[in-house]
């Protein structure tokens, strides 16, 4: 809070005395409610007067003397007698009593309440007083009031006492202009909520506020009930005046329930009869803000001094129930009934709980109404019920009395299932989910009916309520576990029993739903079931499979798609995974490729939901009431897992070698949650052995393998296996982040063996992945940070050997190094910066992306500061001097390639400027950006297409993100130099040149850009401008909102490629226009866009290609791809049949453009099926763990 010093300080303030001037010739005069609350410089004037006449006094300049000072003008200003003698005087008076009375002691104010009060009486009570005068006369009553004790507050409404008060704050609350009633609602809010000492919980005035308040509604509900006398036409003229009024009254109610923690408690009944009549009326406000009111009155009362009341208003309402069809109010009754007892729950968890049966069986009964929202708002109901009102400890630890509530309870929702309620099944089926969420493992015997009962109509052929009654069972699975829920509805599948249908539908429910159970049931009933489905497959042979036997398969595969459940938050890990168990998920893991995802899921989430309860921050107490374990227990999980863990990763390495790399991705992941948890001697052990195959291996085999794949093109990395060396990598790779600090000098002696050769490219790709998989890890950090110099040697040394598949990760090691780099190593950034430049231009998109990214990561590093030893960058003079390390330098390495020998070079410094600029031109010095701009729009001179282009992207970032200051005198330059391209078509120059003139025009506008352009080029600008023009008057007449931006931006991954590739205009049409679509005629371009219509129009026919002159199976997955908008030409060709066009270069190599990237990032899963080419059921799942390890041995890289 300011103190008075600082108030009347900026009272002084010069800026805001001339608040009113400025004002003042802004508004009209009439228009008074405009006005600032008071005069500032009139009030200045008096408060420098009142000062003057107590230093001439010799009085302090205290609050009270203030006081006194002020009163006295008041009384000047204001007469009981006489009203308002100057209006302007009293205006500034007033204010300054408000601001000064907050100050003032309680006894001085409680013994002037009198005076004060008859002197703002006829500025009260005055209707054209203007509102300034009385927003300031309500704050001083505010503070009167406040400071009253209960003597005063005892005193009749009849005698100039506090209730005359506040009875005259009540009428302004309700006055019909809005900050007025504001100032007076925020002064009740203020007086309610500061009563005077009092053993009482309500305010004194409590009672007459809410009576007044109650009155006022009262009055108004009575009006709007006599216009039905009269007619529609007037009762709805009439309706409309009464409506603010009944407004305005309803917002008081709220007011005095916000300020008077929850409402009075003698006229809780009273609020309750009337809310439910204003909630009985046609208008959505009203209705609306009855239960706005509620709330406010519940959440008043969820405090410890409020909740007293909480019994008794619960008490009214529950007695206010309307009657059992009453489809205008029992929705809003069930609302208010919800709310009350949610509220009533957090106050009295235990009272609550009680009493909730009998509420329970009320709103139930509500079920079997006729009416749809009805029923709705009642299942809504009960759900609150048991999500709010069951306490967590009687689930952990009921009582006696707990046990008999949760009885009666259970005993409601099974009588739900009556068939009296059938018409509100589907309403009923979420109230009984949401029973068994709320009982949780307490449902075992309680709801036993329910599960009998669904499941019968579950078995029934004419129910067509399925998928609902699947919801339930799955929730009655997930709360009491599929043992108990078997036990009531049994499988029959092994051994069927007579009378007694088959229950295979629920192994998909338990697949879903199954979690944090015992897994020896599982090992007990499942496996045995399994194991007899899989017989029965067997002893068919090899002969043609009948519908049965797929059945068998089919149920075979069910089953274990049920383990991952099991496995999740598993309750008995060290009883129920023993060495049998585990050697039988290994031979399922070798010998049924089928279940290789169910298994590697399943033995992944044993790990993984161990670990989540110990990274878990929730109490015990919550993790026993969601999961049933403890942080012990869950640790005890772990240590008995990582006893497995060396014979479990031998399994997984062994299958790993024998899968293909588009199926790898399930079993890497598994690999890795268990490489988490392998003790640190096993994991040393493993690595030994892995790297030791890998050296042994013959260097031959591998080139080999790569000469093998160039004499079988037709051989693809889908049917068969990579080399043994490249899956060996991979898994050295996946070990690298867990192994210990001395294991690390293996590991970078096998990169610096591997990264020099060039006969095998796919596995020195690998090798470049170790280092950002080891970035990934707080060990490997540290490993990269101690041999930061050793890295700069080697990838220096491996320049010259990376093969173009390498070149994107060789970047991605590059980042990683220079992230590390002391500040005195920073000449390994010039060192490798010619490489990152011509990346730029790579034929491989996330090649290029990694280079702009890594140029960004250098001009960070080197903004940062630091040292530049140019003697120990390559082929530097060793007396080069050290410099400084800043912006501006990099900018300086960066544009050395400016004056390269080639135009490819010159064009990948152009692009590289152009990507670092946008990030940086406003740390960057103003003359160093003028500079580059016009060394750079020099290009545009150029002959060079290849260096051109570049410079298109350069100028238009320019445009886009430079000040207009710097760009502006640059036009002269830019627009004839761009002018002179704007005719060839060659890659799109003409369409990208008006993008970049459009959006010049929009930023400069078509004057200043048509003043620049040679005359011979103008046209292009007056089509331009005619174009924006067309487009503006087609968004004024379809009115529809631009949704343009929102799907350009969608197209881009970031800022810098929307600013560099994005356009207002389409480049398709743009590109395709003739030498003459410059004219400034638009029938041209009306005519082009008719016929573009007419061309839509004409088309829409559908044609099927029928591949091999065969019937095309319309239920195939692909036939899709058969079925086209456009006539077929020819024969079909698959895009493996058609040819590609190539060019040969300056060595005579034929070379292909592919701009697609055939990278390997080891490919986890994401073909979405299992090992034999089927679809999985668990879709394709990403190793969250590692995304940079490959799998796709045999693509190849998009790099020429």
């Amino acid at each position: 809070m300011s103190s008075l010093a600082e108030k009347f300080d900026k009272i002084r303030s010069p800026k805001l005395q001339n608040q009113r001037e400025v004002q003042d010739r802004a508004s009209p005069p009439t228009s008074y409610h405009l006005r600032p609350p008071t005069d500032r410089r009139q009030t200045a004037v008096v408060l420098t007067a009142v000062e003057d006449t107590l230093k001439s006094q010799n009085y302090e300049s205290t609050p009270t003397a203030y006081f006194a000072a002020l009163l006295a003008l008041l009384s000047q200003s204001v007469s009981p007698a006489n009203g308002i003698v100057n209006k302007e005087l009293a205006t500034s008076v007033v204010y300054l009593l408000d601001v000064v009375v907050a100050y003032v002691p309680d006894q001085l104010l409680r013994s002037k309440f009198g005076q004060i009060l008859q002197s703002l009486a006829p500025v009260l009570t005055s209707h054209d007083v203007e509102a300034p005068l009385i927003r300031s006369s309500i704050g001083c009553l505010e503070s009167l009031l406040i400071a009253q004790d209960s003597a005063a507050w005892a005193l009749p409404q009849t005698q100039i006492s506090p209730r005359r008060a506040i009875a005259g704050l009540l009428v302004l609350a309700q006055d019909h202009r809005p900050k007025v009633r504001k100032r007076a609602q925020e002064a009740i809010t203020h007086v309610l909520k500061s009563p005077p000492p009092s053993p009482s919980l309500d305010h004194p005035a409590a009672d007459m506020c809410a009576e007044t308040a109650l009155r006022g509604v009262d009055d108004m509900l009575a009006a709007s009930a006599a216009l039905g006398k009269k007619g529609k036409k007037d009762k709805r003229r009439r309706g409309e005046e009464h409506q603010p009024g009944m407004m305005h009254a309803l917002q008081l109610v709220k007011t005095i329930a916000l300020a008077s923690g929850g409402w009075p408690s003698k006229k809780i009944e009273q609020l309750c009869e009337m809310l439910m009549r204003v909630s009985r009326s046609n208008n959505e406000w009203l209705t609306m803000t009855a239960f706005e009111i509620f709330e406010v009155i519940f959440t008043g009362m969820a405090d410890e001094v409020s909740s007293a009341k909480l019994p008794k208003l619960m008490q009214v309402i529950e007695e206010l129930k309307p009657g059992q069809n009453d489809e205008r109010l029992l929705p809003p009754w069930i609302a208010v009934v919800s709310r009350g007892y949610d509220v009533s729950a957090q106050v009295e968890p235990q009272e609550t709980f009680h009493k909730l049966p009998e509420v329970f069986e009320t709103v139930a009964g509500l079920l079997a109404s006729s009416s749809h929202n009805i029923r709705v708002s009642a299942s809504e109901c009960l759900i609150s019920f048991l999500v709010n009102c069951v306490p967590d400890s009687v689930i952990l630890d009921p009582s006696v009395y707990d046990e008999k509530v949760l009885e009666k309870i259970a005993k409601s929702a099974t009588e739900l299932l009556n068939v009296k309620f059938q018409s509100a099944w589907m309403e009923v089926f979420t109230v009984l989910s949401a029973t068994f969420t709320a009982y949780k493992w307490r449902s075992g015997g309680l709801l036993n009916e329910i599960i009998k009962i669904v499941g019968e109509l579950r078995e029934s052929q004419s129910f067509t309520g399925k998928k609902e009654a699947d919801d339930v069972l799955g929730k009655t699975i997930e709360a009491m576990g599929p043992e108990s829920v078997l036990k009531i509805l049994p499988l029959n599948l092994s051994k069927p029993v007579a009378g007694h249908p088959g229950r295979a539908w629920l192994l998909p429910i338990m697949r879903d739903h199954v979690q944090n159970t015992s897994l020896a049931h599982f090992n007990s009933e499942l496996v045995p079931l399994s194991e007899s489905m899989f017989q029965k497959v067997i002893d068919h042979g090899s002969s043609e499979k009948t519908m049965e036997i797929k059945i068998y398969e089919t149920l075979v595969q069910q089953v274990w798609a049920c383990l991952p459940g099991y496995c999740t938050l598993t309750l008995d890990v060290p009883e129920a995974f023993d060495q049998k168990f585990a050697e039988m998920l290994a031979n399922l893991l070798y010998k049924q490729t089928d279940l290789r995802t169910d298994v590697c899921k399943a033995l992944q989430t044993l790990v993984e939901s161990s670990q989540a309860v110990l990274a878990s921050e929730a109490s015990e107490h919550e993790l026993l009431l969601q999961h049933r374990l403890t942080k012990a227990d869950a640790q005890r999980n772990i240590d008995h897992l990582a006893a497995f863990a060396g014979n479990l990763l031998a399994v997984l390495f062994n299958v790993y070698s024998q899968t293909l790399p588009q199926y790898r991705g399930y079993i890497l992941q598994c690999i890795n949650a268990y490489l988490s948890i392998t003790p640190e001697k096993d994991l040393i052990e493993t690595f030994t052995r892995v790297t030791n195959m890998l050296e042994t291996l013959p260097v031959e085999s591998n080139s080999q393998n790569q000469a093998d794949k160039q004499k079988q093109p037709k051989q693809t990395s889908s049917t068969t296996m990579p080399p043994t060396s490249h899956t060996l990598m991979d898994l050295i790779i996946t070990l690298s982040i867990y192994l210990p600090r001395p294991s690390f000098p293996t590991l970078f002696s096998l990169a610096a063996t591997i990264l020099p050769q060039t006969s095998d490219p796919q596995l020195q790709k690998k090798a470049y992945k170790f280092l950002p998989r080891l970035a990934t890890c707080s060990t490997g950090i540290l490993a990269l940070q101690d041999r930061n110099q050793e890295l700069q040697a080697l990838l220096l040394s491996t320049t010259a050997s990376v093969s173009a598949p390498a070149r994107r990760d060789r970047l991605a090691a590059l980042a990683v190094v220079v992230e590390h780099l002391p500040p005195l190593d920073l000449h390994f950034i010039p060192s490798v910066l010619s490489e990152v430049v011509l990346a730029c231009k790579e034929v491989n998109e996330k090649a290029r992306t990694t280079a702009f990214d890594l140029l960004v990561l250098m001009a960070n590093k080197m903004s940062a500061g630091g040292t530049i030893t140019q003697s120990k960058i390559p082929h530097m003079d060793p007396s080069a001097p050290t410099t400084q390390a800043t912006l501006s330098e990099f900018f300086t390495m960066v544009s050395a390639g400016l004056v390269g020998s080639t135009p490819h070079m010159i064009s990948a410094s152009i692009t590289a400027l152009t990507r670092i600029l946008y990030s940086f031109a406003n740390q960057l010095p103003t003359a160093l950006v003028s500079d580059l701009l016009e060394t750079l729009s020099l290009f545009l001179t150029s002959p060079s297409r290849e260096i051109v282009r570049s410079v298109l992207g350069f100028v238009k970032v320019s445009i886009i993100s430079l000040p207009t200051d710097l760009v502006k005198p640059r036009l002269s330059t830019l627009i004839p130099g761009l002018m002179s391209w704007s005719k060839e078509h060659k890659a799109q120059f003409r369409a990208k040149i008006k993008h970049i003139l459009e959006r010049a025009i929009r930023r400069f506008g078509f004057e200043e850009i048509e003043a620049h352009c040679p005359e011979d080029d103008k046209k292009l600008i007056i089509n331009i401008r005619k174009t924006r023009e067309r487009r503006k008057r087609k968004k004024d007449t379809d009115a529809e909102p631009d949704t343009e931006r929102e799907h350009r931006k969608g197209r881009f991954e970031s800022d810098y490629d929307e600013a560099l590739y994005g356009s207002d205009s389409s480049s398709a049409a743009a590109a395709s226009d003739g030498p003459d679509s410059h004219d400034d005629d638009n029938d041209n371009d009306d005519e082009r866009i008719a016929h573009t219509r007419r061309k839509n129009k004409k088309g829409g026919g559908t044609y099927i290609t029928e591949p091999n002159d065969e019937p095309l199976d319309l239920l195939d997955r692909r036939a899709l791809a058969n079925i086209s908008s456009h006539r077929p030409i020819g024969g079909t060709k698959t895009p493996a049949m058609k040819k590609k066009k190539g060019h040969m270069d300056g060595d005579g190599k034929l070379l292909f453009h592919d701009n697609g990237d055939d990278d390997d990032a080891m490919i986890l899963d994401e073909s979405n099926t299992n090992s034999n080419g089927k679809r999985s059921r668990n879709g394709a799942t990403k190793a969250a763990s590692s995304p940079d390890i490959d799998h796709d041995e045999g693509a190849g890289d998009g790099g020429g």
